[in-house]
């Protein structure tokens, strides 16, 4: 029997679902706004519809992939549970003082980031592991006890335990957690060395806390959801998307659903690197919704991961502004800027787009369902880039007149013609993520004009072709059904577990047996949680690959430390032999980073890492059609450009085929989204499908 899977990708504005056949007879996708009162129902709805459809009875779904922003949104908007935290005796504002670091030096209204639970519940108890990771003061049972019961007479409904020095001596943390579960059943608990053991308490309690504020929702959310499927006769395994990119299984993440806050995103940059195929070696991943989007690095097929990053910042694109989550994702640049963000003047009479958006509820004015504001959409529709009766795969016309009335307030406000303010909200949206890209490539030592922009989203494929412009960017790649590629990207990902240590000693004082022993647990930890999931191994495939070992590490004597990828297993067995290879990995990588050799003195290793991904079957690349589907060419469209007005072609793209090619100005239209060409652009159908489109300097 052909395995399907079934990819759905909840976001801020639309849920998108994808049905995969690996033979390519039975395939289907489906875009639809998000339920934000209940997000379960519509994407009960959504799935019923797409295997009605196209005719797959929920029994042959033999995996189900999941990804959303939900999680996300509830740190963003503080509308997670109410959570306590339990901390060693003297320590109960850390997370209040965090680094005590202006992120902006000259801001006097500057506002900083405020700990996830109020100040009454954030409680003591005595207890203290020294710096060594020895006892000082033994954990008193009691007063925990005590800090729980207040906790839960305050209405809390979950709790983070942080206590000092936990990544060297986690038994207090443990102890501590399996006497409030005890106490109290129906209480969320998390201990920081559950979630990620490293040094710095800040950074640990924050990812804690973080973990314990969302942990309630999204325990409710995925055993709902995981039920309903099962009732509507989807009994395949359920796994969910990783903020790094891989998937795990449902108990893990509901133990640990910090881990998903990146999920979406990150299927965006996998399907960028999976669909754009093995000729595009350096690839600007650019997905764009109807909320947000999002900007990744991926060479060589490869997103760059990173091992840390904050969430829910007070100003966008400044570190230190939001809340530091120590956990690994894909390397993303997030701008707010979305087809729903709103478009308005500014305190000092200038037009501003976003970061807040209509979302789906009431959405963007164009909608009909009674939004008000003129955003991104309803100018692209003003612009002639959109087909009001074809915009969601025609399940979501779009009304002019509504957004013409929205537009017409927002000129008239700025003293502009309505065509210019339609013009300027694409504009000022496309060069704010020009800018982020700039960016984002700059402080990775990248130059944007060496890299292909490939373009997913709604809206990826419409602000794609102004966005290479502005980078200087020659070549772009559009893939089949880019609108819904998200929830493709979610079936392209291997299963995934990461595990992190603390080791904290001169790589002089390691000998290679503690060294191995200290690797050998956390890979231990990393095959158990993928053989509780059962999904080490799939069908079909060979021999479960190594685990990856890295280390973080630094020059003594520096605060900052870096990740060091070792060599693959086996490992030198004598002292020096390993000394020897981790400090050549070392080398090379500060090589690499800072383009000179580290200073002569004595390397100190803070963490060991084990990354591990489980065998999964190799997606395949969609096949482009190869047969004539009627004519391509459709009709043509007035647009507007630089305030220039030009015809337009318009296309269908599923009646292109590989080879066919054309010049800008022109659309192509599909179900979930549109391509822009403009003027001094040409495009041509690739033997995969992928529209290439190659812009004149």
């Amino acid at each position: 029997m052909t395995s399907l899977s079934l990819g759905i990708d909840v976001g801020g504005t639309f849920t998108d679902l994808v049905l995969h056949d690996p033979a390519g007879r039975r395939t289907g996708n489906l875009k639809l706004l998000t339920t934000h009162g209940d997000p379960v129902r519509g994407i009960l709805e959504g799935t019923r519809r797409l295997l009605g459809e196209v005719g797959v009875e929920p029994s042959e779904i033999s995996r189900t992939v999941h990804a959303t922003t939900l999680f996300t949104n509830a740190l963003i908007e503080r509308k997670g549970a109410l959570t306590a935290l339990i901390t060693t005796q003297g320590f109960r504002d850390i997370l209040k003082i965090g680094r005590e670091r202006r992120y902006e030096l000259f801001d006097l209204s500057l506002r900083p980031t405020a700990p996830l639970m109020p100040d009454h519940l954030r409680l003591e108890v005595p207890e203290r592991v020294k710096a060594d990771g020895t006892v000082l003061i033994p954990l008193d049972l009691a007063a925990v006890d005590a800090a729980a019961d207040a906790a839960v007479a305050a209405g809390a409904e979950a709790v983070a335990i942080l206590f000092l020095h936990s990544d060297l001596h986690p038994r207090h943390e443990a102890e501590a957690a399996a006497r409030i579960s005890a106490r109290h059943p129906g209480l969320s608990v998390t201990a920081s060395h559950s979630i990620v053991r490293e040094v710095r308490e800040y950074e640990r309690g924050s990812t804690a806390s973080a973990n314990a504020y969302v942990a309630p929702m999204a325990q409710r959310y995925l055993a709902r959801l995981g039920a309903e499927l099962a009732a509507l006769g989807i009994v395949s395994p359920f796994l969910l998307m990783l903020s790094n990119g891989g998937l795990t299984h449902l108990a893990e993440a509901s133990r640990a659903p910090v881990q998903l806050l990146e999920s979406g995103p990150a299927a965006g940059a996998l399907a960028a690197a999976h669909l754009a195929g093995p000729g595009e070696p350096r690839i600007l991943a650019f997905d764009m919704g109807g909320t947000t989007a999002k900007l990744s690095v991926v060479e060589q097929g490869e997103p760059q991961i990173v091992f840390g990053f904050e969430a829910a910042r007070q100003a966008r694109f400044i570190e230190g502004s939001g809340l530091p989550i120590r956990i690994s994702a894909v390397d993303l640049m997030e701008i707010g800027a979305g087809g729903g963000s709103i478009a308005r003047k500014d305190a000092i009479g200038l037009l501003k787009v976003g970061p807040d958006s209509s979302g789906s509820e009431p959405g963007p004015a164009s909608y009909g369902r009674g939004g008000r504001d003129p955003t991104v959409t309803d100018a692209n529709l003003l612009l002639g880039y959109l087909d009001p009766s074809r915009f969601a795969g025609g399940r979501l016309p779009l009304n002019r007149e509504a957004a013409r009335e929205a537009m017409t307030r927002l000129a008239s406000s700025l003293g502009i013609s309505m065509d210019a303010a339609a013009w300027g909200i694409h504009d000022v949206v496309t060069e704010a993520m020009a800018s982020a890209a700039r960016m984002h490539l700059a402080e990775r030592g990248r130059d944007a004009s060496g890299f292909t922009l490939v373009c997913t989203g709604g809206g990826g494929p419409v602000h794609g072709f102004h966005l290479a412009r502005k980078l200087g960017i020659k070549r772009l790649v559009v893939p089949p059904e880019a609108g819904v590629a998200s929830a493709l990207g979610l079936l392209t990902a291997p299963p995934r577990v990461d595990r992190v240590a603390t080791l904290g000693r001169r790589l002089l004082q390691w000998s290679a047996g503690e060294l191995e022993a200290a690797f050998a647990e956390l890979e231990a930890d990393a095959q158990a949680v993928l053989a509780r999931g059962a999904i080490a191994h799939q069908p079909g495939a060979d021999a479960a690959p190594q685990p990856e070992r890295m280390v973080d590490a630094r020059c003594v004597g520096q605060g900052a430390h870096m990740p060091v990828t070792l060599p693959p297993q086996p490992w030198p067995s004598e002292d020096a032999a390993s000394h020897a290879m981790v400090t050549e990995a070392f080398n090379a990588a500060y090589l690499l980073r800072f383009r000179r050799p580290p200073p002569q003195v004595a390397i100190e290793l803070v963490h060991a890492r084990v990354v591990l991904r489980g065998v999964h079957e190799p997606l395949g690349l969609p096949q482009a059609r190869s047969s004539w589907a009627g004519p391509a060419f459709a009709h043509q469209r007035e647009v507007l450009s630089h305030g220039t007005s030009a015809l337009a072609d318009i296309y269908q793209r599923g009646h292109l085929l590989p080879g066919f090619s054309a010049c800008g100005p022109a659309l192509v239209e599909e179900g979930g989204s549109t391509l822009v060409i403009g003027a001094g652009g040409r495009f041509r159908v690739l033997e995969t499908g992928n529209i290439l489109v190659e812009i004149e300097a």
